[in-house]
C-alpha cells in the first residue's frame, strides 16, 4: 500500500483508507506523564493505586489523577486508566466508586480485561469508553467482533500476532485496533503468568509481579541440596525465561498501512528518560512514515536514541518470525544504555543564556554534555559554568534533586533532558 495515497484523517481504520495511528505511551506517574506528553505522545495509559497490572510502577493517586487528566487535555491529548487485573470477588465491592470517579474527571477510556470487570464499568461509567486488554488475550477476529458486539470501542492485540494474522484481524473488523511497538516482552502468554505466585505469593495477574522470569536460575540435585549447577555450561548462570525487548521501529510504514488505530509502548515501570526518549523516537517516525510514504527510511539517530536508555538487546517478536532461541538472553538479566539522564531543565534565561537545572546523577565542570529536547535538535557542549542557587560557582552536583544553574550554549527548552554518555566497563 502507498502511504502518501488516502490520507483522509477523518477515515475509519479497516475501510480502506489512511489513518495516522495514535501514539501511546506509558505513564508510571505525574512527571511521567507529562513528559510523555511534552515528547510527543498523542496519548498515555496509567494506573491507580488499584485494578491495574502494574501496583510497583509508582501509580497514581486520584488528585494525581485528575491533575493528569486536566493537564492531558490542556494538549488535546488523551489519558486512558488500566482496570486490567483478573478481578476476584474482594475486588469487586472497591469498583464502583472507583469507576463513577474516573467517568466524574473524564477519562478517554478504561482498559479492562475480566469480563465483570467491563460488566460494572458499562454500568458505573457508562460514557466512558471500553478498550480490551491484551491480557485478555485477543488473538483471532472472531474475539474481536465478540468484544465489539458487547461494547467495546477498542481491542488491543496479543503481542503473539504475526504481521499476516494482525493483518487479517484488521480485514474482519472495524473496532479500534491497538498493538505493542516496543518494550518488554513477558515470557508468559499476553502476561498471563502464574511464575510470580507461586515463588514469592505475588501475584502478577492481580497487578504485583515480582518479574521471576528475570531472575538467574540453577539446577539443584536433589540428593546434593545447596550444590547450584548452571544449566548452561557458565558460571553466571542461566537466564532461561529472559526475553530480548520488543522494537518495532523498522516496520512502521508497513504498521501504518495495515490501518492500526494506536501504537504502544510498554514501560509504566520504566524511568522519565525512557518516557520522554522513546515517546520522541516513535513520533518522529511515525510521522516520517506517513508523511514520506515509500520515501521513508530509518534514521540512524533514532536507532541510537533508543540504545541510550535502559534496555535488553532489541527484537522484532513474533510480528516477522516465531521467537526461537536467539530471542531470549541467556548470559545476564542486567539492561543496557549507553547515556546517563543527569539533569532536567526547569527554566532558561535566554538573557543569561543560564539554564535552571533539577539534578537527576552526578554531574561535573569539565564534562561533555548532551542535550535531548521535546521539539528542538539535540545537541552536545561541555559544562563549563555551574552556579548554586546562591550564584557560587560550583564544581560538582552530588545531591539528589540538587537545583543549579548552567551556562549553555544554545538555547534550550524547558523539559529538556541532560545526560552523559556512559563509559563502557
Amino acid at each position: 500500500m502507498n502511504l502518501t495515497e488516502n490520507r483522509d484523517p477523518s477515515c475509519r481504520a479497516g475501510d480502506g483508507c489512511m489513518k495516522k495511528p495514535e501514539l501511546l505511551s506509558p505513564a508510571g506517574n505525574l512527571e511521567k506523564l507529562k513528559m510523555a506528553l511534552i515528547y510527543g505522545a498523542d496519548a498515555v495509559y496509567l494506573g491507580g493505586k488499584s485494578f491495574g497490572l502494574r501496583a510497583f510502577g509508582g501509580n497514581f493517586s486520584e488528585a494525581e489523577m485528575e491533575e493528569g487528566v486536566r493537564f492531558a487535555h490542556a494538549l488535546g491529548r488523551k489519558v486512558y486508566v488500566t482496570l486490567n487485573i483478573f478481578a476476584h470477588n474482594a475486588d469487586l465491592e472497591r469498583l464502583p466508586p472507583y469507576l463513577s470517579f474516573l467517568a466524574e474527571i473524564h477519562v478517554d477510556g478504561l482498559l479492562v480485561s475480566d469480563l465483570g470487570v467491563f460488566s460494572l464499568a458499562r454500568e458505573f461509567a457508562p460514557s466512558v469508553p471500553l478498550h480490551i486488554s491484551t491480557q485478555a488475550n485477543n488473538t483471532n477476529w472472531a474475539t474481536v467482533d465478540a468484544w465489539q458486539k458487547l461494547g467495546a470501542e477498542r481491542v488491543v492485540l496479543a503481542r503473539e500476532l504475526s504481521r499476516a494474522e494482525i493483518a487479517a484481524i484488521r480485514a474482519h473488523s472495524t473496532v479500534e485496533l491497538e498493538m505493542f511497538v516496543h518494550g518488554a516482552m513477558c515470557i508468559s502468554y499476553s502476561g498471563r503468568c502464574l511464575l510470580s505466585s507461586y515463588l514469592t505469593g505475588r501475584d502478577a495477574n492481580r497487578g504485583a509481579c515480582a518479574q521471576a522470569c528475570r531472575w538467574r536460575y540453577g539446577l539443584v540435585e536433589e540428593s546434593r541440596p545447596g550444590e547450584v549447577f548452571p544449566i548452561e555450561e557458565d558460571e553466571r548462570g542461566a537466564y532461561i525465561m529472559n526475553s530480548k525487548d520488543l522494537c518495532l521501529l523498522p516496520f512502521l510504514p508497513e504498521l501504518c498501512a495495515m490501518g492500526l488505530d494506536s501504537l504502544k509502548i510498554e514501560g509504566r515501570m520504566k524511568s522519565v528518560h525512557y518516557a520522554a526518549s522513546v515517546t520522541k523516537v516513535y513520533r518522529e517516525a511515525i510521522d516520517a512514515a506517513y508523511d514520506e510514504g515509500r520515501m521513508f527510511h530509518l534514521r540512524d539517530s533514532w536507532l541510537e536514541e533508543l540504545q541510550k536508555v535502559s534496555h535488553r538487546i532489541y527484537t522484532s517478536g513474533f510480528f516477522d518470525h516465531v521467537p526461537d532461541g536467539g530471542d531470549q538472553i541467556y548470559a545476564s538479566a542486567s539492561y543496557e544504555q549507553t547515556a546517563d539522564f543527569i539533569g532536567l531543565v526547569r527554566h532558561y534565561d535566554e538573557r543569561a543564556r543560564m539554564a535552571t537545572v533539577e539534578q537527576r546523577n552526578n554531574m561535573k565542570v569539565g564534562q561533555e554534555i548532551e542535550v535531548f529536547q521535546p521539539t528542538r535538535e539535540t545537541f552536545c557542549q561541555r559544562l563549563m559554568e555551574m552556579r548554586d542557587d546562591a550564584g557560587e560557582p560550583v564544581l560538582t552536583a552530588a545531591h539528589a534533586q540538587q537545583i543549579v544553574h548552567l551556562r549553555m550554549e544554545r538555547p534550550v527548552e524547558k523539559y529538556a533532558i541532560l545526560r552523559r554518555r556512559r563509559e563502557k566497563g
